[in-house]
């Protein structure tokens, strides 16, 4: 299994994002959605997670997977390409920046932030944009 973490790097919002200001994902019934489940587990602990950590977490939450088969379960869910954080909501709808640090580990940063413009203009991490939700 390979590494797919981002080190050193600011994932930007999507050049077509809608959102000026960030805002917080919410859910539309009982059950919480990606979103919610991204920026619940990456706001609540800044830098504590990796993107495997969020992306794995999320779908084990969502499949009820039992903690006794999360190791066997992570295995199987990487064996398969899996779509990164650029593909995320918080970036492509919801303005939140994602930056990574020289450990992988993510926090989040809302568009109009002083800190995003920062991480935004930091020439010493690398700079990537969350992918558009339109072509063109």
């Amino acid at each position: 299994m390979k590494d797919m973490n981002y080190y050193n790097t600011f994932i930007e919002v999507s050049e077509d994002c809608p959102a000026q200001t960030a805002e917080i994902p919410k859910s539309k019934n009982e059950n919480k959605t990606i979103p919610v489940l991204q920026y619940e587990m990456i706001a609540g602990a800044p830098y504590q997670y990796t993107q495997e950590d969020i992306l794995f977490e999320v779908f084990a939450q969502r499949n009820h997977i039992p903690e006794e088969q999360r190791q066997q379960e992570w295995e199987k869910f990487f064996s398969k390409g899996q779509p990164c954080l650029r593909t995320s909501s918080l970036g492509k709808r919801y303005g939140w920046g994602m930056h990574h640090n020289e450990q992988g580990k993510v926090a989040l940063f809302a568009v109009e932030s002083e800190e995003y413009k920062a991480l935004k203009n930091d020439k010493s991490i690398k700079q990537v944009k969350a992918m558009r939700s339109s072509r063109g």
